[in-house]
């Protein structure tokens, strides 16, 4: 059976530009989309029908984006259930699972919505979640590469090999972003970290990294790597590393990271279960 990548919609504007997101993904991998609109059971309240009715939300949505892009391969299709256990459950065989930040509903401080919150932590598949608007309604800004969160003491194979094809795909750069702490130890000294020492500890993380990342260059020879070993907490450095990126991608181990992370990057996050 082929695989397919799934969107989740609704009527807002984030979920657009999250199907759009999903739509150029497809075509980039070959794959077809499915677009999924999910409404609570039972009769729907009359503001649900403006500006049409539920059930045709998904085929509005699929229409604009075969309008759009021709080539998509795109059907449609309208759910009554929970959201969270309806896509949890569309996702189990997908390649990527796609949602907007927030939905409709959602008060504009909030950064990131109760549907596609617990997704990150329910979906056994990864889940990419874009902000923004739709391309063209706010100028393109500059991006060179696809950024991983990676921990080189335990790295997350299924994360790092999203990150290398989406890197592959798109014909740009991995950053590949390692965060490390001081050890423990120089936490009880009574005097600052001598830079020797600190050097030391770094080189050693600087040679974590390259171990970890060897067999993934191996297996993608065409994609240019940058790995980065920075003393930073987790979530500051992919915010530098996201800030001409395309993707951001990062390990469900991590997902605290990723969440503390969505305020601050302009960029999709992809979170892959591991």
């Amino acid at each position: 059976m082929e695989r397919e990548i799934i969107t989740g919609v609704d009527r807002s504007a984030r979920s657009r530009a999250a199907a759009d997101w999903a739509a150029r993904e497809a075509l980039s991998r070959g794959l077809p989309l499915r677009v999924v609109h999910v409404s609570p059971p039972g009769p729907p309240d009359p503001a649900e029908y403006r500006p049409y009715r539920p059930e045709a939300v998904a085929e509005h949505v699929v229409a604009e984006l075969t309008d759009r892009h021709p080539a998509l391969r795109a059907r449609g299709l309208h759910l009554a259930g929970a959201p969270v256990a309806v896509l949890r459950t569309m996702a189990e065989d997908a390649e990527l699972l796609v949602l907007g930040m927030r939905g409709e509903g959602c008060h504009p401080r909030i950064h990131l919505g109760s549907t596609a919150g617990s997704l990150v932590w329910a979906c056994e598949r990864p889940v990419v979640l874009v902000p923004g608007a739709l391309p063209g309604e706010v100028p393109p800004s500059p991006v060179d590469g696809v950024a991983l969160g990676i921990d080189a003491r335990a790295p997350a194979g299924d994360a790092v090999a999203l990150a290398f094809e989406a890197a592959r795909l798109r014909g740009v750069r991995l950053h590949a972003v390692h965060a490390w702490n001081l050890p423990a130890r120089a936490a009880e000294r009574p005097f600052p970290v001598l830079e020797e020492d600190r050097a030391t500890w770094e080189d050693d993380e600087v040679q974590r990294l390259s171990d970890a990342l060897r067999p993934w260059r191996g297996k993608y020879p065409e994609v240019d790597v940058l790995e980065d070993v920075v003393l930073l907490a987790p979530e500051v450095a992919l915010a530098h590393a996201a800030g001409n990126s395309a993707l951001v991608v990062v390990g469900r181990r991590s997902g605290r990271t990723a969440l503390a992370l969505l305020p601050h990057t302009g960029c999709p996050v992809a979170v892959v279960p591991v």
